[in-house]
């Protein structure tokens, strides 16, 4: 099987192994800092091969004993052992400090301390290999052939090269003042009493014989490389965050510092960062991952969504190419630089999913609110444009109006949703579904791509395409929720099969379904119980898939574990229909299984109940740290739409202030600045003044609350002098008054410090917001009881 049609996880590495990463290039060692060829996916990876498989070192003929292992840095690690002293004496004076750099290849800083009052002569010896296999194969544990790599000794130093399919990748290992031998490294040296003896080892990568632009070099200090510069930049332009539960604010540190890790870099465009999927096995581009992880992290930093649109914009589909499933305005899925994934894939990038297109588009209208620059959102314009382009003539294959997946070639993604194993999708019995087939949660991502481009449209001001597009939002919601409830059994289908038959498993996708706002409001609190149900919530999180399903697994990928981000983007389509105690729920469980993962979340986790185990259950083969599941805290624990108008933009670029944004969590305790202000369900329905009588307004919630929505709107109750009544009217679109406006009070429902309306047969009446460029609700603003400026609006 090839790397597109096998399953998306790794094999099991070495327990207490040690990850550093800048970039996309990652070494995963073990605890002493040693790489051993039997330990299966441990190596040092530069462009998605291996350029080292094995590195121990050895003093006085033997191994190490290991004292510690620390990662100061994402990009660092510090390894301190005990050498054997050469008579063999058990309490040795000889300490190693290993100190390891990775990047454009590899740096390790050896330092032998005596603490001993006599010299000592040591050997220290460093044995290598690098068998240049491509990460697919050391991934799937299929880098186990016969070692077909040459090793000459050139300028005193060892070269390691391999021919792969056409292609030369090599490796160049050298240190001051070795001996070099086809083996390795070694040193005879002798080490002051009370002194040190040092040495820096540099592996250089090689493809077709030339290195790196920037190498590791002899006497440079590490830190002074551009890519510990841009980390070092990332952590000083953070958001400083202030809460009173220590715990989360750990989290949320540590979230952001991850964030900063998993950028990447397009070398020929610097400035732009993208987020890459996940370290180690996912130090890429991703469509869908790097998208909802952006958008996830907007309040730490909307240059990462700019990046990610702009770089994933470079790549867009331009023709029909059946072999990477590449098709004209198709966002691809995943983009790598070894030899075997493009043999497999066609090319560098493969565009087999079905949700990355769509989620372009709802992106970049969620960005255009975070006040960047007309000359940066302009030019993706036209790139949005052909996305939508492809969902109406490539992603809608049976003119159905839904967008469907079905693989157009033998080695691609089986399924090309989110949950992408081969056995992701199944009905309630558990019978695989058969393609083509439509997600429900795709279709909710083209509800959001449309309301986004009629955002960007009120944006440009054009207000003819902006209707058109929030007319084709509001039937295309229609038709969702007509074709994919089930009312039978209370929630939406998963998925809709190749006969347009229901796939009836209970599944977390309809969370995704809540978040964007495609579900009616009459349906919302039926999905809300399912979803809050026993067989879906753990404790800890939500369940892929209801443990009374048929295919349910706890310790499967798909089918009934936890992912943090899933659970994070139900908790906000949650709280966007109002339903904030349960909100609440799923988000103290996930920041409470974040404890018992020292403070950073995985990839996944097992689906067991919080009562079957005092702590959540490690999924063995779990990305950490993992783009999405390091935004998920910052998306389950903050209100994004909130934080929008509080922040000031920096010059020439959007993104937070650190000395404004703090404390936006509806937690556990208050936070110490700055009060949340929550989502609430929506109003009905209306139209725009002036409009045709068919052109209804989509609803939509507080555009951060879920993806982005044309009309933000809030609930308020009127003065009681004021009899209550329902605005017959939508809000016309984002406007700088409404969210430079903040409005407290009393008000009932949920604790929100909203007042909201009342009218008979409903706990908490919709009111559309008083605010707009020339409109205003019937009643006036003299109804509401304002208490002025909160902040200052971000545009």
């Amino acid at each position: 099987m090839t790397a597109w049609n096998a399953d998306n996880e790794a094999t099991v590495s070495e327990s207490g192994s040690v990850t550093v990463l800048e970039g996309s290039s990652f070494c995963i060692s073990s605890g002493s800092g040693d790489i051993s060829p039997d330990a299966g996916t441990n190596g040092a990876f530069y462009q998605d091969t291996r350029i080292l498989s094995r590195w121990v070192l050895r003093v006085n003929g033997s191994l190490r004993e290991p004292l510690s292992a620390q990662r100061p840095q994402p990009f660092q690690a510090t390894f301190v052992g005990r050498a054997k002293w050469p008579d063999g004496r058990y309490d040795s004076p000889l300490v190693v400090r290993q100190v390891r750099h990775i990047g454009p290849g590899l740096q390790d800083d050896i330092t032998l301390e005596n603490y001993a009052s006599e010299p000592v002569e040591c050997e220290v010896e460093l044995l290598v290999g690098a068998d240049q296999a491509d990460l697919f194969d050391v991934k799937g544990g299929r880098a186990t052939g016969p070692d077909d790599t040459t090793r000459t000794v050139s300028e005193g130093r060892l070269i390691i090269e391999a021919a792969r399919h056409g292609q030369q990748r090599g490796s160049a290992i050298g240190a001051r003042d070795a001996e070099v031998s086809t083996e390795g490294l070694r040193f005879r040296i002798t080490v002051p009493a009370r002194g040190k003896w040092t040495t820096s080892v540099i592996v250089v990568p090689l493809v077709n014989g030339e290195a790196p632009e920037k190498p590791f070099k002899e006497g440079q200090l590490p830190h002074h490389r551009e890519g510990v510069r841009r980390h070092l930049a990332w952590e000083e332009g953070l958001p400083r965050i202030s809460i009173e539960d220590s715990h989360l604010q750990d989290l949320l540190n540590q979230s952001q510092t991850d964030l900063g890790a998993l950028r990447i870099f397009d070398a020929h465009h610097p400035e732009r960062a993208a987020v890459a999927a996940g370290a180690p096995w996912f130090m890429a581009l991703f469509g869908r991952d790097s998208l909802l992880t952006s958008y996830m992290s907007l309040m730490v930093n909307p240059n990462l969504a700019l990046g990610t649109l702009q770089t994933l914009a470079g790549i867009q589909g331009k023709k029909v190419d059946p072999d990477s499933e590449e098709e004209p305005g198709r966002i691809p899925h995943e983009v790598r630089l070894g030899v075997t994934a493009g043999l497999s894939l066609g090319g560098t990038a493969y565009y087999g999913t079905a949700d990355a297109t769509p989620l372009f588009v709802a992106v970049l209208g969620e960005l255009s609110r975070w006040g960047l620059s007309r000359e940066k959102i302009q030019p993706l314009l036209a790139h949005a444009d052909r996305a939508l382009e492809w969902i109406g003539k490539y992603g809608d294959r049976d003119g159905d109006g839904f967008v469907e997946y079905h693989r157009a070639n033998d080695h691609g993604l089986v399924n090309q949703g989110w949950k992408d194993s081969w056995d992701g999708i199944n009905f309630a019995d558990g019978t695989i579904a058969e393609a083509p087939i439509a997600l429900c949660e795709v279709q909710a991502y083209v509800y959001a791509a449309y309301l986004g481009r009629s955002l960007l449209a009120h944006w440009s001001g054009d207000p003819a395409l902006e209707m058109h597009w929030a007319d084709k939002a509001a039937a295309f919601k229609e038709e969702f929720n007509k074709k994919f409830w089930l009312p039978d059994k209370g929630y939406f289908a998963v998925a809709l099969d190749k006969d347009k038959r229901p796939v009836d498993a209970l599944t977390s996708n309809i969370g995704h379904c809540l978040w964007t706002g495609i579900v009616d409001e009459d349906k919302a609190v039926s999905v809300m119980e399912h979803l809050m149900s026993p067989q879906m919530f753990t404790g800890w999180g939500i369940r892929t898939l209801a443990s009374d399903m048929g295919a349910y697994n706890p310790v499967s990928y798909h089918n009934g574990s936890v992912w943090p981000h899933d659970t994070a983007l139900v908790a906000t389509g949650l709280m966007r229909y109002g339903f904030v105690d349960e909100a609440k729920r799923v988000a103290l469980g996930i920041f409470d299984a974040a404890a018992h993962f020292e403070g950073r979340l995985p990839e996944l986790f097992c689906g067991f109940d919080r009562g079957e185990f005092p702590s959540p259950v490690p999924y063995p083969t779990a990305c950490s740290p993992q783009a999405w599941a390091a935004a998920a805290p910052v998306q389950a624990g903050t209100d994004p739409a909130a934080v929008r108008s509080r922040l000031y933009p920096r010059s020439g670029a959007p993104g937070p202030d650190p000395a404004r944004n703090r404390g936006l969590l509806p937690g556990r305790k208050r936070p110490a600045r700055l009060k949340p202000r929550h989502h609430h369900r929506h109003g009905d329905q209306g139209q725009h003044r002036g409009a045709p009588a068919r052109a209804q307004v989509p609803g939509g919630a507080p555009a951060a609350a879920g993806l982005p929505a044309q009309w933000i709107c809030r609930q308020y109750r009127t003065a009681r002098t004021q009899p209550a009544r329902r605005v017959n009217a939508p809000c016309p679109g984002p406007s700088r008054r409404l969210d430079r406006l903040a409005f407290r009070g009393r008000g009932r429902g949920s604790g929100t410090g909203f007042r909201t309306g009342r009218v008979p047969g409903r706990s908490r009446a919709p009111w559309c917001c008083p605010a707009g460029r020339t409109w205003y609700p019937p009643f006036g603003n003299r109804t509401f009881r304002r208490s002025g400026w909160r902040g200052r609006s971000g545009y």
